[in-house]
């Protein structure tokens, strides 16, 4: 098994990924403007602003993983051909610590989000607020879709890593 093939595997599946948030925050985008045009009710104009807000983290998001993971491809020959043991230690760390954050913040914190703004749509009868706080599930859900399928790629790459670890060393 040759574990730089393996990690910039799991690079490039990153790098396939990570353009869905771009993907939806340009439809979130275009939702707002959507509604700055034709919405004529006050709930349609009271999403103008979160539509706008969503789409445009999206974008942040997205943009800010891709380049990430592509620079990271480059870095992965160098490190692997600069010392293949600790490339590896490194790679197990960097993915464990990944999984952490998943496990608190993609399927705890961010389902605790989606039940808030859930109860906010029941509890409050403001337009505003439930626009915020529908954009707010949707954009939650778009999140969760996206990492759930890169959180069990991570840990399929964790796993090759560890079995490398433990055949090589």
């Amino acid at each position: 098994m040759d574990i730089l093939k393996t990690a910039t595997d799991w690079a490039k599946a990153e790098l396939f990924s990570t353009p869905f948030f771009i993907l939806f925050g340009l439809v979130f985008i275009s939702v707002s403007i959507g509604f700055w045009q034709l919405g004529k009710t006050d709930i349609a104009k009271a999403y103008i602003i979160p539509t706008l807000v969503a789409g445009v983290m999206l974008l942040i998001i997205g943009l800010g993983l891709f380049f990430t993971n592509k620079s990271r491809i480059t870095e992965f020959e160098t490190a692997y051909n600069k010392d293949a043991s600790a490339f590896v230690t490194a790679e197990i760390a960097r993915a464990d610590s990944t999984l952490k954050e998943y496990k608190t913040i993609v399927f705890k914190v961010i389902p605790i989000i989606i039940i808030v703004a859930a109860l906010l749509i029941i509890f409050i009868n403001s337009p505003t607020w439930r626009a915020v706080s529908i954009t707010t599930i949707a954009m939650m859900i778009v999140i969760l879709l996206i990492d759930g399928t890169a959180h069990a790629r991570i840990e399929a790459y964790k796993e090759q890593l560890e079995l490398f670890k433990n055949r090589k060393y």
